[in-house]
């Protein structure tokens, strides 16, 4: 596990493509029968991927962390973007369908991920560092709170399904859930924002193989674009908004850290300023 340093702000507005790719887009981490996760600077956030196929995967700590267990001091998210799966926590074993959520507290020492019945669940993780203990919970898509935003006119209608957040899964500090466009439409959270007082990192999926969609960051007067791939992660500062406009509708993860867990926790940028 290295550890990621992406540009800082004041780096950003000299980066070519190639650059930008490099500090903000993260690929590779779907592989069957592997576990791989990397750490960043960036709130001390760990994103990671589990796919089991023939056997178990157990998620552990490696001597970068400098913890006897990955979750010792750390909370972690699972979202199941592929076939059902199972994952034990410590002694206690959870089925997680697609699309279904995991919440893993600090302090579980043993955490495994498997698949079932020749299933091949592709398990997105993410993690944070963790002050408190809150129970390890699941989440169906039925637990979700659903919201509907946008309209088929601005190619923007879509719902978030929220998962951990202040009234669903309580945690420390993480935030995760998932957007669905609806077919028709590609444009997400437009107009944009920032979080000031956390970063956010989005994992794209369901785009099909010949589609893909512009990620657009950057401060709100000096924008540019990351084109993402199926099941590529764009990691995204505080400093930076986050909008994307695809060639066929989509799915994201999208999941924070930070000081603050308020959903609506956001610093708006009008399109009208928008450079």
């Amino acid at each position: 596990m290295g550890l990621h340093y992406p540009a800082s702000k004041s780096e950003y507005p000299r980066l070519n493509t190639a650059q930008i790719r490099e500090n903000y887009l993260m690929d590779h981490l779907f592989e069957s029968g592997e576990i791989n996760y990397f750490a960043c600077e960036t709130d001390r956030v760990i994103i990671g991927s589990a796919c089991p196929a023939d056997s178990s995967l157990h998620l552990e700590a490696n001597d970068d962390l400098k913890s006897d267990y990955f979750c010792e001091r750390r909370e972690l998210g699972v979202l199941n973007i592929g076939g059902a799966g199972r994952v034990l926590v410590d002694e206690k074993s959870y089925e997680i369908g697609n699309l279904e959520c995991l919440y893993v507290g600090r302090g579980s020492e043993k955490v495994v991920f498997e698949s079932q019945s020749g299933e091949s669940p592709q398990f997105y993780l993410i993690s944070y560092p963790a002050h408190a203990v809150y129970p390890t919970q699941k989440a169906t898509l039925g637990d979700a709170n659903r919201i509907e935003l946008g309209a088929g006119s601005s190619a923007n209608e879509r719902v978030i399904y929220q998962y951990i957040h202040q009234d669903g899964i309580q945690s420390c500090q993480l935030v995760m859930g998932f957007t669905e466009l609806k077919e028709g439409s590609v444009w997400n959270t437009m107009p944009p924002h920032t979080h000031a007082r956390r970063s956010e990192v989005y994992l794209y999926f369901d785009i099909p193989e010949e589609n893909l969609v512009f990620h657009f960051m950057g401060e709100p007067q000096e924008t540019r674009h990351i084109a993402v791939r199926n099941r590529q992660i764009v990691l995204s500062p505080s400093w930076s908004i986050h909008s994307g406009c695809g060639t066929s509708n989509y799915r994201f993860v999208w999941s924070m850290g930070g000081e603050n867990q308020r959903f609506d926790d956001m610093d708006a940028a009008p399109i009208p300023e928008i450079k």
